[in-house]
């Protein structure tokens, strides 16, 4: 089962409640392995009262938490008896499980709110050698030629037939030497 993220209803006013509330349950319900985060939507505003320029956070969606999950029928219980919950947004009825959000609305949301997708650790630097472990170039040692962090590839370069040749590799199909 995969993890998505889902937008649960709430009372308005009662979000970093429910948010609160959940995080609890997750833990004394042992959920940490299907309910990963919670949020609340907020971005950042500047706002000039009297006079005086202050920053305030503000709601991007009030009476709405996200919360990323894998959907089994014991998360949808936890998430759902949650004290503040009025329900799933996306569901067609009482009994019947919400919709995950696309991740483009997700990744939008995030980046609203100055969040962004947890990334993998990297801990590869230029010029370093490494050895590829899998695929069509497996056990080539090769140096790095650039990283991008954004797509979790490298640009590695392995020396086929006496010529140094670039290849774009994946983060998990290296290791260093």
């Amino acid at each position: 089962m995969e993890k998505n993220w889902y937008v649960v209803h709430t009372y308005s006013g009662y979000e970093n409640k429910v948010k609160t509330n959940l995080e609890k349950r997750v833990e004394s319900m042992e959920m940490s392995d299907k309910i990963f985060r919670v949020l609340v939507p907020v971005e950042e505003e500047t706002e000039v009262k009297n006079g005086k320029t202050k920053s305030v956070t503000r709601k991007v969606f009030p009476g709405y938490v996200l919360v990323e999950m894998v959907m089994t029928d014991d998360s949808w219980y936890v998430v759902r008896n949650t004290p503040g919950v009025t329900g799933f947004v996306g569901s067609a009825g009482a009994g019947s499980k919400p919709t995950a959000l696309l991740p483009e609305e997700v990744e939008s949301i995030l980046k609203q709110m100055g969040v962004d997708e947890p990334r993998a650790d990297i801990d590869f630097e230029l010029k370093e050698s490494v050895k590829v472990k899998e695929g069509p170039f497996a056990n080539f040692i090769g140096t790095i030629e650039d990283i991008s962090i954004d797509k979790q590839k490298l640009k590695v370069h392995v020396n086929m037939f006496g010529r140094e040749t670039p290849v774009e590799l994946e983060f998990n199909q290296v290791e260093k030497i």
